[in-house]
């Protein structure tokens, strides 16, 4: 048993450092979302954040778009050109994927400095490619409502998952400490 946990101490600690970061991250999440109390940004910061950007960044392709506080639930109704188009929710502000993505990285931590960067600017190109995402899937859901299900619950999912995991990739080959390259 214990030739077990030598042979594969990297896996384990792996294993270990990713669940603590990504419990220990998760649970801070829903700290901040249980006390958002949505009184100045609804329903809260992060989610009213980018229902905003994605407004404005459909105005900026010619559309006339508007979100609005949903009145029975917490989230955000995206009106395009008049017609309630879809509710972006707590789900839709990339944080989780952060997370995510900031676990798996500190858990296949290389040096300091290039994984704090790896981490910011990760988030960052996700949180970018989140709001294209939420400009694109609202342009497809306005001009192609039957495609719906598929454009939201497949297509636009896989482009988000797809993209961290070639991040991830990237970064075990070129950054991580666990990289073989040098050995």
């Amino acid at each position: 048993m214990k030739s077990l946990f030598v042979k594969y101490k990297s896996v384990i600690k792996f294993i270990l450092t990713f669940l603590l970061v990504y419990v220990l991250c998760t649970v801070l999440y829903k700290f901040y979302l249980q006390y958002s109390d949505g009184s100045k940004f609804y329903p809260d910061y992060m989610t009213n954040l980018v229902a905003k950007q994605s407004e404005s960044l459909l105005n900026s392709l010619g559309y006339e778009a508007k979100v609005l506080p949903h009145p029975n639930e917490p989230s955000m109704k995206l009106m395009l050109n008049g017609n309630y188009l879809a509710r972006i929710i707590e789900g839709c502000n990339a944080v989780s994927v952060i997370i995510l993505f900031f676990s798996f990285v500190i858990a296949f931590s290389g040096k300091l400095k290039i994984t704090l960067l790896y981490i910011f600017s990760g988030s960052v190109l996700i949180y970018v490619v989140n709001l294209f995402r939420i400009v694109i899937l609202s342009l497809g859901l306005y001009h192609y409502p039957e495609k719906s299900e598929v454009l939201h619950t497949v297509i636009f999912p896989a482009i988000i998952y797809g993209m961290v995991f070639l991040l991830w990739i990237f970064w075990v080959n070129r950054f991580s400490k666990f990289n073989k390259k040098d050995g």
